[in-house]
């Protein structure tokens, strides 16, 4: 195998044909580890030259792409030998070294001139440059991102429309990156009140395309419009009849010409400094898809509330669907006295129920008023009588208070506003229905 240029003589192996299509990618000798073939000693990786990290040299470039895979690999199983040879002696780290994984065929030992891409790479690390690195990311996504703003029109219009006219669900699929990108987006999509779910490319052509309905939109995501397990679909999705929209960077490409309508995503660059990896590509397609979805959401009116009804588990959710009554104590978790209740008797009334108040009713159970923590503090500064001072003639009246079915939320402002810690729960008639403090309120996630 020649590091040196793109040519693999690998003619001679017994698994030379798979070999080659897994090492040759994109034109370039990267390679995969196959770990099966290696024990069984079918294929072996040889490294002869002391290539260093983006040397500008094409030849150099490629091992050093070939080294920067295998590094990791190379370097665990070196150790993991030298210590086999250790316990075998020094006569056998020869034998071990080129019989146990066939990691190098140009001497007994580690060679000399063997690439060092730990230290290369460490000196690449500097903090100036990571700084200056994850800038040009940022410059070139944003630039992404601007350039799709320019490019919005009557196709953008278009899919909105083709969408909200869907009386069933968005079905977004892709692959690789593009499926991950398409995974979020349908879960926007449904979050903000647009039916949707994503749909592996590759599992659809596997049954998983009875999913998609007659009355379901199709959103395909892919760079290159070209994926083939994305195309290979694209004959039956049609046949269904259904609206199909394509975010793809090739407007020309099969996947577009296929669609009903197409959003140009194409970025002049990735962010990669290879230009290969999907950055810029996917930041923008995501970009769109959030830009479909708030659009939609934008024109239906979408509020608050229907977000917190896709959300009942989150902080949103619980604030805005939680109400008092799901969190409030009730029955004889209820610290409740008569007027003429004694302060020693109310007092072991707090203390029991730990609420931090108790509260004074009538004989129907209307609430009449309260004694709080704060009211004992405020009565040690004056004399009284623990046994004789009735709960009436300390209480105080008209005390704020809270209904059933206001969200918790409500009573959160109240509690703050008021500086108070605990309130009472009263019915229509102002009889005590419940009680609630913000130890309940920290409890349910409201606060």
């Amino acid at each position: 195998m020649n590091l040196h240029g793109q040519r693999m003589d690998l003619a001679s192996h017994q698994c030379a044909q798979r070999a080659v299509d897994q090492l040759v990618t994109l034109q370039r000798p990267l390679t995969l580890e196959l770990g099966s073939d290696d024990d069984r000693f079918e294929m072996r990786i040889v490294v002869r030259d002391n290539t260093y990290l983006r040397t500008g040299k094409p030849g150099f470039d490629q091992g050093s792409d070939f080294g920067c895979i295998h590094c990791l690999v190379l370097r665990e199983r070196v150790r993991k030998n030298l210590r086999l040879a250790s316990d075998a002696g020094a006569a056998g780290s020869s034998a071990i070294l080129k019989e146990r994984d066939g990691l190098f065929c140009s001497g007994d030992t580690l060679p000399a001139n063997f690439p060092r891409y730990d230290a290369a790479m460490k000196a690449t690390l500097s903090g100036e440059k990571l700084i200056s690195r994850a800038q040009q990311v940022f410059n070139v996504e944003s630039a992404a991102i601007a350039a799709l703003g320019v490019r919005l029109g009557d196709a953008f219009v278009a899919a909105c429309k083709l969408i909200d006219s869907c009386t069933g669900r968005v079905v977004v699929t892709g692959m690789g990156k593009s499926g991950h990108i398409g995974d979020k987006i349908a879960a926007t999509f449904a979050s903000t009140g647009t039916p949707s779910f994503f749909l592996h490319a590759a599992e659809a052509s596997h049954g998983d395309i009875g999913m998609i309905t007659a009355h379901d939109v199709v959103l395909a995501l892919s760079n290159s419009g070209e994926t083939a397990e994305l195309v290979s679909i694209l004959p039956v999705i049609k046949r269904l009849g259904v609206g199909l929209i394509a975010l793809t960077g090739k407007p020309q490409s099969t996947l577009a010409r296929a669609a009903d309508v197409v959003l140009d995503v194409s970025v002049a660059q990735e962010a990669c400094p290879l230009n290969l990896a999907p950055t810029a590509s996917t930041t923008a397609t995501l970009a769109m898809g959030d830009a479909l979805a708030v659009a939609l959401l934008d024109a239906r009116g979408f509020t608050e509330e229907d977000f917190a009804r896709s959300h009942p588990g989150g902080s949103l959710g619980r604030k805005l669907l939680l109400h008092v009554e799901d969190v409030m104590r009730s029955g004889e978790q209820l610290p409740r006295v008569t007027v003429d209740t004694s302060l020693h008797d109310g007092l072991t009334e707090m203390s029991a129920k730990g609420l931090g108040l108790t509260t004074i009713v009538d004989a129907q159970g209307r609430l009449l008023g309260v004694f709080t923590d704060g009211d004992l503090r405020r009565l040690l500064e004056k004399p009284f009588d623990l046994h004789q001072s009735r709960m009436g003639d300390l209480m105080k009246r008209n005390p704020k208070t809270a209904q059933a079915r206001m969200l918790a939320a409500e009573a959160v402002q109240i509690m703050d506003s008021s500086r108070i810690t605990a309130l009472p729960v009263i019915d229509a008639e102002g009889r005590l229905v419940g009680a609630l403090n913000v130890h309940d309120l920290f409890r349910a996630g409201v606060m």
